[in-house]
């Protein structure tokens, strides 16, 4: 199996980061633009998409600046993957920003940089930050 490779990307957005964190850490919040639905049960969130879905554990947050989702296989064991949505505050500007981490196969890295600027899009649809 070919191994991914791990990248970073980040989005400026008009929003506070108490409101922000709220899109990036809940169920509710992430349904509204990261996937068609989201379920939590304890820390592990179901993410769904069309007829997929993926199951994550929340593996670390700290609140109103980031949090970590390891995807799991079936048996809720902890895969080798995650992704990662930190708040960035400028500390002279106040210009809040949202850096991503995740993986992709080499081949893939452009394609899922351009999905998370869709995701990212809809999310600051959702925000009123366009």
């Amino acid at each position: 199996m070919d191994e991914k490779i791990k990248y970073e990307i980040e989005f400026p957005i008009t929003s506070s980061p108490q409101l922000l964190y709220q899109y990036i850490s809940t169920p509710s919040g992430l349904s509204e633009w990261f996937a068609d639905n989201v379920n939590s049960r304890g820390e592990f969130f179901t993410f769904i998409w069309n007829d997929s879905e993926e199951r994550a554990r929340l593996s670390s947050k700290k609140t109103g600046e980031k949090v970590k989702f390891r995807w799991v296989d079936d048996n809720n064991k902890d895969g080798e993957y995650f992704f990662e949505m930190k708040i960035l505050v400028d500390e002279i500007t106040k210009d809040v920003s949202l850096l991503v981490t995740d993986f992709a196969l080499q081949n893939d890295v452009e394609e899922s940089k351009q999905l998370w600027e869709n995701q990212i899009s809809d999310l600051k649809h959702v925000l009123g930050s366009v």
